[in-house]
């Protein structure tokens, strides 16, 4: 293995690991602040270090520090198996952080020839690692449930298992006829068949080719990860905290952060199979490649019009009432991180008209093109976790039985009559 392989292969491992994890503050925020915003509030946005309030994202740090101090308490009527109820919610979260390290941020990378992949696991079986890893966490709720000694816990872990187990057969089902359509289980694959065009002018994305597949899909996702309208799991009317009622501190926190992990997996598997993963509508790695130069121009003229709304957004929702008493933290946070955003800018243009304007800079461009497509990436991975939390505070949760009934009585019929048609069109078409 090269040197280059060894370096892209650490910095993939990084970038997976950091997209993972730190993820998670960042969901959490979006989450306080998408209820806030559909409950016509602001959320959180006091908690601040030196002044300094991001926006709210601090207090998902002080959450976790508040968590990480808590006692590590254990009822007293759990005697047995204490190290196996430590155990499930490392299971649970461990499964959906493996399962996201499959997936492509970015096309490969060549390098003195040699074809890198920008991905933490750099397998071409991602579809089978994140069928057969991603059904493991099951096994930590039902351990959580069952090792409580709590009827409310064993009540919200069957729940959450059965309905789990239910919808895996849709969901499988879905992602097979999406296998058969794109005929690979390879992720990156799967992304590079999506550059193509479908009636010579549709973007050929799953949800284009394989609408009702990509339906079953999203809904299946939404049951595997547990969120609302399908949490079942949990009712405080019912069975208060379902599988977690008996854990505290940062067993609790383990499962916390698992159910955003999973998310977050759940987002990046569906955009990589649906919505074209890291590609642009229309435009391949080649001709970002052949033709970066008018990206780049078009980055220049693009990025400083976005900064100067951001900037200005910032100015106007951090200045300070006349009525209201500030000792000018406000202003000041305002006024570094607006300095900060122009010397990135600059930064980052400088670095487009070197590569804009140069012949030589092979290696530079194949590198932009990589991080371009990382950036487009994030930003398809974040709207799609935004639309999970909208649709959390946006709709009623569901009824054990409705969403059993969903499962069996629709999805998994529809999911057959799908994989039926898509196997009589591609043996047709080839």
């Amino acid at each position: 293995m090269s040197l280059a392989a060894i370096l892209v292969s650490i910095i993939s491992l990084i970038l997976g690991a950091l997209l993972a994890l730190l993820m998670i503050p960042v969901l959490v925020w979006l989450e306080r602040r998408g209820a806030g915003l559909v409950q016509d509030r602001l959320g959180p946005n006091r908690t601040n270090v030196f002044g300094f309030r991001f926006g709210g994202v601090v207090q998902s740090f002080a959450d976790v520090v508040k968590l990480v101090l808590k006692e590590e308490y254990y009822p007293s009527h759990i005697t047995k198996c204490r190290w196996l109820l430590m155990l499930a919610p490392i299971i649970t979260f461990s499964a959906a952080l493996l399962a996201f390290m499959v997936i492509p941020f970015a096309d490969n990378i060549v390098i003195n020839g040699e074809s890198l992949r920008i991905q933490p696991l750099p397998v071409d079986y991602g579809v089978l690692w994140f069928m057969a890893i991603g059904a493991i966490g099951v096994i930590g709720i039902f351990l959580g449930g069952w090792l409580s000694h709590n009827k409310y816990s064993l009540l919200g872990s069957s729940r959450a298992g059965s309905m789990m187990i239910s919808y895996e057969l849709p969901l499988g089902l879905s992602i097979v006829a999406f296998v058969l359509t794109y005929n690979t289980i390879d992720f990156n694959a799967m992304v590079q068949w999506q550059s193509g065009t479908v009636l010579g002018f549709l973007p050929a994305w799953g949800i284009l080719v394989q609408p009702l597949g990509a339906m079953i899909l999203i809904v299946a996702m939404f049951a595997e990860t547990n969120r609302a309208p399908f949490s079942v799991s949990e009712g405080e009317s019912e069975i208060v905290a379902g599988y977690m009622t008996e854990y505290t501190a940062m067993k609790f926190a383990m499962y916390f952060m698992g159910e955003y992990v999973a998310m977050n997996t759940a987002s990046a598997v569906i955009i990589t199979m649906v919505f074209g993963g890291y590609q642009l509508p229309w435009v391949t790695t080649a001709n970002l490649l052949e033709n970066f130069s008018y990206f780049a121009w078009a980055i220049m003229i693009i990025m400083p019009i976005v900064v100067y709304f951001v900037i200005n957004w910032m100015q106007k929702n951090n200045a300070v009432r006349p009525t209201v008493i500030s000792d000018g933290s406000r202003e000041f946070e305002a006024k570094v991180l607006t300095f900060v955003l122009i010397g990135m800018t600059l930064l980052i243009e400088l670095i487009m008209i070197y590569l804009a304007t140069s012949s030589d800079a092979v290696l530079g461009t194949a590198i932009a093109v990589t991080l371009l497509q990382i950036v487009i990436f994030v930003v398809k991975l974040m709207l799609f976790n935004l639309f999970f939390i909208l649709v959390r505070w946006t709709l009623p949760r569901f009824r054990y039985d409705q969403v059993q009934n969903l499962g069996w009585y629709y999805l998994l019929p529809l999911s057959l009559l799908n994989l039926f048609i898509t196997a009589i069109v591609v043996v047709g078409v080839n």
